[in-house]
């Protein structure tokens, strides 16, 4: 990979260079859009007192019960907390074989990167630490958590030059790479997985658990978790082309199929299925879903999610008008 593509210019020489680029375009766009006073990309917990709103039974832990409020207005108020100034921030990155495709502007392996480092740049603000578990043949590599500029480039570089994943038997999947992400005993943050969630044995019900569900809602239970799901146009929808021949990256199997109009019919009903079930699992872990496709602007994606994800936010945690006090 020489280079990281979609950013709206061409092609760059040398990695270093794609880097800078890519640093110069979440700068210019995505920090631009988004100034103001946030600390993250997701609104969490914190040591610092908030505002105070109206408790809702089930939801709110009564250690933050606001007992001045209750006391003066003789409703049940808790107080929210302010997320922490200094975070630490962990990625799954995958790049097993099936990231190395794409039929666009980019691989899903450079938007897995570019994903990626727009979140350490974003998150990258003094005392911030931001590591890696990279998802990559028959390992499950650890690049450990480090602040500053020089720390985040270095871990790109190492994304970029990672070669190209080979079907090995007995290889970790997901939910593997996920149970070692969750199992690491660290202080809570954020947790970003970053994949296309397409397991081998596609499950096409979304009434049922998908093998890395429950590992991502141990992960949530403790920390802030984001899930960047990568699509490729190719994953939802087949040419009219005649007869292809088609290998899985995973297995290294391949196979020819006449692409006749049922054929097609039937694979993209197949594919929205899957891409359905994955989004109603998702929201039943309870995390942040982003969706980034390769054909498509990933900046804009990216902005659009947290300026939605700051919005719900303002909604959730704002006074409502009966009972609250200033």
């Amino acid at each position: 990979m020489t280079g990281l593509k979609g950013t709206g210019d061409l092609d760059l020489g040398t990695a270093e260079q794609a880097l800078r680029r890519l640093e110069l375009t979440i700068v210019r766009r995505l920090d631009g859009l988004l100034q103001g006073a946030h600390q993250g990309l997701l609104p969490g917990p914190g040591s610092e007192f908030g505002d105070s709103r109206v408790y809702v039974p089930g939801e709110d832990d009564i250690r933050r019960m606001d007992w001045a409020v209750t006391a003066r207005t003789t409703v049940p108020h808790v107080r929210d907390l302010i997320a922490d100034r200094e975070l630490e921030t962990w990625a799954l990155a995958d790049l097993s074989p099936s990231m190395d495709f794409g039929t666009a502007g980019m691989e899903k392996r450079d938007l897995v990167v570019a994903a990626v480092g727009a979140i350490g740049f974003l998150s990258g603000r003094i005392g911030n630490r931001f590591g890696t578990y990279v998802l990559h043949d028959e390992y499950v590599h650890r690049m450990p958590a480090r602040g500053g500029r020089p720390a985040l480039y270095g871990l790109l570089h190492s994304l970029m030059d990672a070669p190209r994943g080979r079907a090995v038997a007995g290889a970790p999947d997901l939910a593997e790479a996920i149970e070692i992400l969750a199992s690491a005993r660290r202080r809570r943050g954020l947790r970003v997985i970053v994949s296309d969630f397409l397991d081998p044995e596609p499950t096409l019900d979304p009434g049922l658990e998908l093998p890395w569900e429950r590992p991502i809602r141990r992960l949530a239970a403790h920390h802030q978790v984001l899930a960047v799901e990568v699509i490729d146009p190719r994953e939802l929808e087949l040419p009219p082309v005649g007869l292809v021949s088609m290998t899985d990256p995973e297995t290294g199997r391949s196979r020819e199929v006449q692409l006749t109009p049922r054929v097609r019919q039937a694979y993209a009903e197949a594919a929205a299925t899957q891409r359905l079930t994955n989004q109603v699992a998702l929201r039943r872990c309870g995390v942040a879903h982003l969706v980034l496709r390769t054909d498509r602007d990933w900046v804009f994606d990216i902005a659009q999610f947290v300026l939605r994800q700051r919005r719900m936010a303002h909604l959730t945690h704002r006074h409502p008008r009966s009972g609250a006090t200033r």
